[in-house]
């Protein structure tokens, strides 16, 4: 059911905003959902991969293998997970792509934005909680 009017429910104009969405807008697009005891720290569900973050591979043929991200690679969609590589036929090592939606994030590179991401991305579960119980 559409609610806002300001935004089509196309398909067409939904999959054409996806795949040509800027890399600012795409960062926002490629988020990981956070481990349980994560979520539960922060009491935020997912936040925006990034370099240096560990994760785990929850679906897919790498289904439970663990590494840190070594690189965000926006314009195809994908990460780079440490040890996640494959051999070529010529022998050299090829790193395989993983969609940030098929992994969890176990322990994040914290930085001063990030903290203040989380406390803000909280603090508004928080203030819909209290919202939904008054009413």
């Amino acid at each position: 059911m559409k609610f806002s009017a300001d935004v089509s429910s196309s398909s067409r104009k939904s999959r054409r905003a996806h795949f040509t969405a800027p890399s600012h807008i795409r960062r926002k697009l490629m988020a990981a959902g956070l481990s349980k005891d994560l979520r539960k720290k922060h009491d935020v569900r997912a936040i925006p991969v990034r370099k240096g973050d560990e994760v785990i591979v929850i679906r897919g043929q790498h289904k439970g293998r663990e590494g840190k991200v070594l690189s965000v690679y926006r314009k195809k969609w994908v990460i780079h997970i440490e040890h996640l590589t494959r051999e070529k036929v010529n022998g050299a090592s090829v790193q395989i792509p993983v969609h940030p939606s098929n992994v969890a994030i176990t322990t994040l590179k914290m930085t001063k934005d990030r903290e203040s991401i989380l406390s803000r991305k909280a603090d508004g579960r928080k203030a819909r909680a209290t919202r939904v119980e008054s009413a």
